[in-house]
C-alpha cells in the first residue's frame, strides 16, 4: 500500500535533479524556513531535510500534520525522531558519507601523527624545522563504533600496519573478526595510542569518552573525534590537551560550532576542522542515488531502506 504520495524537497535544485519523479508522487519544494514555494505543508506525507543546518529546522516538522516520512541526508539522526513523532518513519544516510568520514579519519590521523598541522604553522613563518614523529605504523589503535562509517575506517587503517582494537555496542565477532562491548573502555584504553570516535549519539554515548576514559589514555595519546561532538567531553578533553599531555583532531565538537574564544582553537596539540567529514565530492551521487531509491520505495508501496523508526512501515 503507497502511504506517501507527496514529498517536500529542501530545495529546487534537488527536485529538479531527482526529477521525474515516480508518477505516484508529488514533490514540493520547502525549505523549512519559509512557507513551501507551491502548496500546502496539509498535504505534504514526506519530508527530506537540509543536508546542513537540519537540527536548526526540526521545530517545523510538527507544521506537517499529516507526517509519514522524514529522510535525513546525514547519517546521524539527532532529534529527527523526537521532532518527527512516534508515528513517522524516520531514515538516515547510513551508506551515503561512509568513505569520505573515514577519509577525513585517517587524514586527521595522519596529519596529527606527523605533524603535518606544525608543517602548515611553520610554513607560514617561513621556517624550516624537521623532527622526528610518530608514525601510524605499528600505533595501538583503538576504533570506537562499527558501523558502515567505521568498517570503512577500519579498511583503511590495515594497510598502515596497525594494531587495531573494536569497539561496539556489546561484544560480538563479525567479518572482520573481535568486536568488544562498550562496557571495556576504560580497561583498553590505557593500552592503545589512537582513539577514534565514530559512535552515534545516544544517551549510551553521550560524554562516552570522559574524564576517566581521557585520564586513562597513555601520555601523547591521539583522540580523534568524526562521529558526534557530544561523545567526548569537551571540557575534560580541553584540560588533558591544554596540559600538553593529549592531543586531540576533531571534526566534531560540542557545542558546534566551538566559540571563538573557546581555547581549544589556540591549542599546539589540537586540529581541528569544521564538521566537513561526509561534505566531500562523493556526497552528491551518493545522496542522489539514495534518495532516488527512497523515492521509487515510497511509491512503491515498499520499505525505505536505512530506517531508524519504522513509523507505518
Amino acid at each position: 500500500m503507497q502511504i506517501v504520495r507527496t514529498v517536500s524537497f529542501p530545495d529546487q535544485e534537488l527536485l529538479s535533479d531527482l526529477s521525474p519523479l515516480p508518477p505516484q508522487l508529488e514533490g514540493v519544494v520547502w525549505d523549512m524556513r519559509s512557507a513551501p514555494a507551491s502548496g500546502s505543508l496539509d498535504d505534504v506525507d514526506a519530508v527530506i531535510l537540509p543536508y546542513l543546518n537540519a537540527g536548526e529546522v526540526l521545530p517545523e516538522l510538527s507544521k506537517v500534520p499529516r507526517l509519514k516520512f522524514v529522510q535525513s541526508q546525514s547519517t546521524g539522526f539527532d532529534g529527527i525522531r523526537e521532532a518527527a513523532g512516534p508515528a513517522a518513519g524516520v531514515a538516515n544516510a547510513s551508506g551515503v558519507h561512509a568513505a569520505a568520514t573515514a577519509e577525513i579519519a585517517l587524514g586527521l590521523i595522519l596529519a596529527k601523527l606527523r605533524g603535518i598541522d606544525d608543517a602548515v604553522r611553520a610554513q607560514q613563518e617561513r621556517i624550516w624545522r624537521p623532527s622526528r614523529r610518530s608514525s601510524l605504523a605499528d600505533r595501538r589503535v583503538l576504533l570506537i563504533g562499527v558501523g558502515g562509517i567505521g568498517t570503512e575506517i577500519a579498511r583503511r587503517l590495515k594497510p598502515f600496519e596497525v594494531e587495531l582494537t573494536r569497539i561496539g555496542s556489546a561484544p560480538r565477532k563479525d567479518a572482520l573478526g573481535n568486536v568488544h562491548g562498550i562496557a571495556e573502555l576504560p580497561s583498553l584504553a590505557p593500552h592503545h595510542d589512537v582513539v577514534i570516535a565514530v559512535t552515534p549519539l545516544s544517551e549510551a554515548t553521550r560524554h562516552l569518552i570522559d574524564a576517566a576514559v581521557l585520564a586513562a589514555l597513555p601520555d601523547g595519546a591521539l583522540v580523534v573525534n568524526v562521529g558526534r561532538g557530544p561523545v567526548v567531553d569537551t571540557d575534560a578533553l580541553t584540560a588533558e590537551v591544554l596540559s600538553g599531555r593529549l592531543h586531540c583532531a576533531l571534526d566534531v565538537v560540542d557545542p558546534e560550532p566551538l566559540p571563538r574564544d573557546h581555547p581549544l582553537w589556540g591549542a599546539p596539540n589540537a586540529l581541528i576542522t569544521p564538521h566537513v567529514g561526509g561534505n566531500a565530492s562523493a556526497f552528491e551521487p551518493r545522496i542522489r542515488r539514495l534518495l532516488s531509491s527512497q523515492l521509487a520505495a515510497l511509491a512503491e508501496g515498499r520499505t525505505p531502506a536505512n530506517l531508524v523508526q519504522q513509523g507505518p512501515f
